[in-house]
C-alpha cells in the first residue's frame, strides 16, 4: 500500500513538473516574448511621436523620382490629359459630386460638384474642385501610413498601383469601394471608402499582418494644393490653408505667410482637422473626434511655384500583431461650403467647430443671426433679394426709437435755421465767438448737432453684417433678384459709362481710374436716394463738413459701384425708407420740410458775394 503511495506521489510531481514546463514553453513563454516585442514597439513607435511622426510624405512624392512617375507640377497641358495619363481610375457618382479616384497612390484627385455652375448659365461648365498632381491647378487628397522610428516595413506610397477588391467599380452612396496592396513582405493594406449624399467620405484603412512579427505604423491625412490660386484677398474672408487644433483653436495662414515660414509645426493637438478653403469651397481631412495629433501647415518651392499641404499624423502608433489585422478611420471633406451641410456633419460627428470651414468674420455674433434671419425670409418669400428688403424693414423697425430721436433733434435744427444764419452774420469775422453762440443755441433748444450722423452710424454693424452674409454665403451665389440682376453677389452687370451696353468697350480695364468706372443703374439709384435724404436735413454751419456732406453721396456712388448688388439694392431699399421715415417725424415736429424746394435749389447757381473794396463800400 505504502509503494502505491509513493507510486501515485512520483506520477503527480512528473505530471506537475510536465504541467509546468509544458505551460511555461507553450503559453506563458511565448505570451511574455509577445509581451516585449509590444513594449519594444511601443517604446520605439512613442519616442519619437514628436517629431518623426509630423514627416508626412513629401507634397510631390517621396524622392524626386516618386514625383516625377507621378507628374510633378506642370507635367500635363491640363487636367483632360493628366487624366488621360492616369487611366486606372475608380469612378465616383453621387447626386452631388462626380469624379474618380487613382488607383495609382489611392488619391482623390479628380471631383467636381454637380449642383453649382461656374456662371449663372445653367449650361456652364460645372465647379471643378479637385484636379490631378502634374496639371494646372494640381489638388488632391491623400491617407496613407508612415512607418515608426527604424521601421522598415513598405507602405503604399504615391507610385503605388491598388487593386480594387469585390464587384463594386463605382463608388456611389450605397456602394463603397475597397482597394487593396499587398507589399509582398507579409502586410496586406486595405482602403475601404465611402460616401454620402452630399460631400463627405469616410476613409476606412486597415492593415492585414501575415508575417512573424508585429509592426507600428502611424496614418497620416492630408490636403495637397499645387500653386496659388487666384484668391480676392478681402479682409472679410479667409482663403487659404486653415484648420481647428484642439486647444490651438482656429489656425488659419495666407498663402504667402506659409511661404514665408515655409514650414509651421502644430504638436500634441487632440482631435481636429486640417484643409484649404476657397470662398464657396473648401476640403479638409478630418481625424476621430479624440484622436491625438501632429498637424503641419507646409509650401515647398517647385519650379516658378509652390506645393501647399496642410497634414496631420495620429501620435498613437497602430500596432498590427503578427497573424492579426489592425484598423484606421478618418474622413475627408470635399464639397460646397453650406452651413446646413457643414453644421450636420458637425452635430452627427462630433467635428470640432467644423462651422468655420465658413469665415463669419469678427461680428460673426451679428453675421450668423444676420444669414439665418435672410434664410427663413428667403423660406417665405422665395427671393433673396425680398428677403433682403424685408430685413431691411426689420432693422428700421428695432432701430426706430433712436432714429425717432435722431430726426426729432434734425427738426429742431430745421426749426432754429433762422437764428443760426443770424448768428453766422454777427460773428461772421470771430469763429470762436461764432461756435460760442452755437453751442449755447444747440443747448437752449436741446439739439444734437451730430444727430444726422446717427442714422447711418447705428446701420454701419448691419451694413457690415449683411455685406458678410453677402460675400461670404454659398446660398447667395447666383441668387437673382428682378430684371437685369441675375446674382445678388456679384456687381450689378450694367455700366453707364458703356451706356449700357451700346459702346463696346470695357473701361474697367483702363489703369488707375478703371477701377471707379462700373457703374451700374442700383449703385446710382443708391447714390440719388443718399443724396435726397442729405437734403431733408439742414445743412451744417460749418462750410468744410458742408461740403464733405455734399460730396458723400458721389464718393458712396463709386465706392458700392463694385459692390454686390444685394447690398447695394438693401442701402438704396433703406435710404428710401429712411427718407419716408424722417420726412414723416419732422413734419409731426412741427419743421418746414420743403424737399422738392431743397432739391431745386441744389441747382440754382449761387449769386457771387462782391468783396468790399479797401477803404470803401461794396458795389
Amino acid at each position: 500500500m505504502q509503494s502505491d503511495n509513493n507510486r501515485n506521489m512520483i506520477i503527480a510531481i512528473v505530471l506537475s513538473v510536465v504541467v509546468l514546463f509544458g505551460w511555461q514553453f507553450f503559453i506563458a513563454g511565448p505570451q511574455l516574448e509577445q509581451a516585449q516585442k509590444r513594449a519594444a514597439l511601443e517604446q520605439a513607435a512613442q519616442a519619437p511621436a514628436t517629431d518623426a511622426s509630423l514627416a508626412t510624405p513629401a507634397a510631390d512624392g517621396s524622392t524626386p523620382a516618386a514625383a516625377a512617375a507621378t507628374g510633378a507640377t506642370g507635367t500635363f497641358a491640363d487636367r483632360a490629359a493628366a487624366l488621360a495619363a492616369s487611366p486606372q481610375r475608380l469612378k465616383i457618382d453621387t447626386p452631388s459630386l462626380s469624379g474618380s479616384i487613382n488607383l495609382t497612390g489611392a488619391r482623390l484627385d479628380d471631383l467636381q460638384l454637380k449642383q453649382y455652375t461656374e456662371t449663372v448659365d445653367p449650361n456652364s461648365p460645372i465647379i471643378t474642385l479637385l484636379i490631378p498632381s502634374g496639371a494646372p491647378g494640381g489638388y488632391y487628397a491623400e491617407t496613407g501610413w508612415v512607418p515608426a522610428a527604424g521601421g522598415t516595413a513598405a507602405t503604399p506610397s504615391e507610385t503605388t498601383v491598388w487593386s480594387v477588391e469585390g464587384d463594386a467599380q463605382t463608388l456611389t452612396v450605397a456602394t463603397p469601394v475597397t482597394l487593396k496592396w499587398d507589399n509582398g513582405a507579409g502586410l496586406i493594406f486595405r482602403r475601404t471608402i465611402s460616401v454620402d449624399d452630399n460631400y463627405l467620405f469616410t476613409v476606412a484603412q486597415s492593415v492585414e499582418n501575415t508575417g512573424s512579427g508585429d509592426v507600428a505604423l502611424y496614418p497620416f491625412s492630408r490636403i495637397v494644393r499645387q500653386g496659388k490660386p487666384h484668391v480676392q484677398n478681402f479682409f472679410v474672408q479667409h482663403e487659404g490653408p486653415l484648420g481647428v487644433l484642439g486647444s490651438n483653436n482656429l489656425v488659419s495662414k495666407k498663402y504667402d505667410d506659409v511661404v514665408n515660414d515655409k514650414q509651421i509645426d502644430v504638436s500634441s493637438t487632440t482631435g481636429g482637422w486640417v484643409g484649404i478653403t476657397d470662398k464657396y469651397w473648401a476640403t479638409a481631412v478630418l481625424s476621430v473626434p479624440g484622436a491625438p495629433l501632429n498637424a503641419r501647415f507646409s509650401a515647398t518651392p517647385s519650379g516658378a511655384q509652390n506645393i501647399f499641404q496642410t497634414s496631420f499624423v495620429e501620435t498613437t502608433p497602430v500596432l498590427v500583431p503578427a497573424g492579426g489585422t489592425a484598423e484606421n478611420k478618418t474622413y475627408l471633406f470635399a464639397g460646397a461650403k453650406r452651413e446646413g451641410v457643414i453644421a450636420s456633419y458637425e452635430k452627427t460627428y462630433g467635428f470640432d467647430r467644423l462651422e468655420l470651414l465658413i469665415d463669419w468674420g469678427w461680428l460673426h455674433f451679428l453675421t450668423k443671426p444676420m444669414f439665418f434671419l435672410l434664410q427663413f425670409l428667403y423660406g417665405i418669400l422665395g427671393n433673396f433679394g425680398l428677403a433682403i428688403l424685408a430685413v431691411t424693414v426689420i432693422v428700421k423697425g428695432l432701430f426706430f426709437p433712436l432714429a425717432n430721436r435722431s430726426y426729432a433733434s434734425m427738426a429742431a435744427m430745421r426749426r432754429v435755421q433762422p437764428e443760426m444764419k443770424s448768428i453766422q452774420e454777427r460773428f461772421k469775422d470771430d469763429r470762436p465767438a461764432q461756435q460760442q453762440a452755437m453751442m449755447e443755441l444747440y443747448k437752449k433748444e436741446k439739439i444734437n448737432p451730430l444727430s444726422g450722423c446717427w442714422p447711418i452710424l447705428i446701420q454701419i454693424p448691419v451694413f457690415f453684417s449683411l455685406y458678410t452674409v453677402i460675400f461670404i454665403s454659398l446660398e447667395m451665389r447666383h441668387a437673382p433678384f428682378f430684371g437685369w440682376i441675375v446674382d445678388l453677389a456679384a456687381p450689378d452687370p450694367t455700366n453707364i459709362f458703356t451706356l449700357f451696353g451700346l459702346i463696346p468697350w470695357n473701361p474697367v480695364a483702363l489703369p488707375v481710374v478703371g477701377g471707379l468706372l462700373h457703374l451700374g443703374v442700383w449703385p446710382v439709384i443708391m447714390g440719388i436716394t443718399m443724396w435726397v435724404q442729405m437734403k431733408l436735413n439742414p445743412p451744417p454751419p460749418d462750410p468744410t463738413q458742408a461740403m464733405i456732406f455734399n460730396w458723400m453721396p458721389i464718393i458712396f456712388t463709386f465706392m458700392l459701384g463694385t459692390f454686390p448688388a444685394g447690398l447695394v439694392i438693401y442701402w438704396a431699399w433703406n435710404n428710401l425708407l429712411s427718407v419716408t421715415q424722417q420726412w414723416f417725424i419732422m413734419k409731426r415736429h412741427g419743421a418746414e420740410v420743403d424737399l422738392l424746394g431743397n432739391i431745386v435749389a441744389s441747382f440754382k447757381r449761387k449769386p457771387k458775394v462782391q468783396e468790399k473794396p479797401a477803404g470803401g463800400k461794396a458795389s
